[in-house]
């Protein structure tokens, strides 16, 4: 699989890359679920934008996380985004779903490599790595589902041809490292162990037809 080499420190900075990589399929109307503060409100200024969250400043206050169907009509959305939140839903599935219902043609998917964090921590046998644990009082968020590059690209693609979708993309992004360095890894990890690995975050451009029912 393709790899680009990003990485973010802010999700301002991440929803800037988003704003600007996909700028040829976001467009229109346009539905960000699981928006949070919703940075790309101001950076999509050209689409008629409205996100959904349950807390920060979306358009529209919801927890995803506790329903089966999200409020909007079918393919009522040029573009449907859903970019690091699929990982925190115990709903994962039916939202998946949903999104794909709600869009008229593009839908953008991310999800992380939950192995990369946690590889070294596990193979020192200590440390801890973000999203999961045991923390002495309940967080409000977390990661409900611990997957690999693998999983996810296979999920995505199995999805898409159930729902009779396009794959017009789909690319894995990693930190910036030296090329020697990234060419002994290969050569160490061929294939999917390179990606279970190093890759940081799998993305997905998916396309509806006109005549999709």
């Amino acid at each position: 699989m393709k790899t680009e080499q990003i990485s973010f420190n802010t999700r301002r900075a991440r929803s800037e890359f988003v704003a600007k990589r996909f700028a040829d399929v976001i467009n229109g109307n346009v539905l960000d679920v699981g928006c949070y503060e919703a940075p790309l409100r101001e950076l999509l200024c050209s689409c008629n934008y409205f996100g959904i969250d349950i807390a920060g400043n979306p358009d529209m206050k919801i927890n995803i996380d506790t329903v089966d169907g999200l409020p909007f009509q079918n393919s009522s959305k040029d573009c449907v985004l859903c970019i690091e939140v699929l990982e925190h839903l115990e709903n994962f599935h039916s939202i998946f779903d949903e999104l794909m219902r709600i869009s008229n043609r593009y839908i953008l998917i991310s999800l992380p490599n939950s192995w990369r964090d946690a590889r070294v921590p596990l193979e020192r046998g200590c440390g801890t790595f973000a999203h999961y644990g045991l923390p002495i009082e309940k967080p409000t968020d977390r990661h409900r589902w611990f997957f690999n590059h693998t999983q996810a690209h296979d999920f995505l693609l199995e999805k898409a041809g159930r729902h009779g979708l396009k794959v017009i993309e789909m690319f894995a992004t990693e930190p910036k490292r030296p090329m020697l360095l990234r060419w002994l890894r290969r050569i160490c990890y061929p294939g999917d162990k390179y990606m279970n690995r190093y890759s940081q975050t799998i993305w997905c451009v998916l396309q509806k037809s006109h005549n999709h029912t």
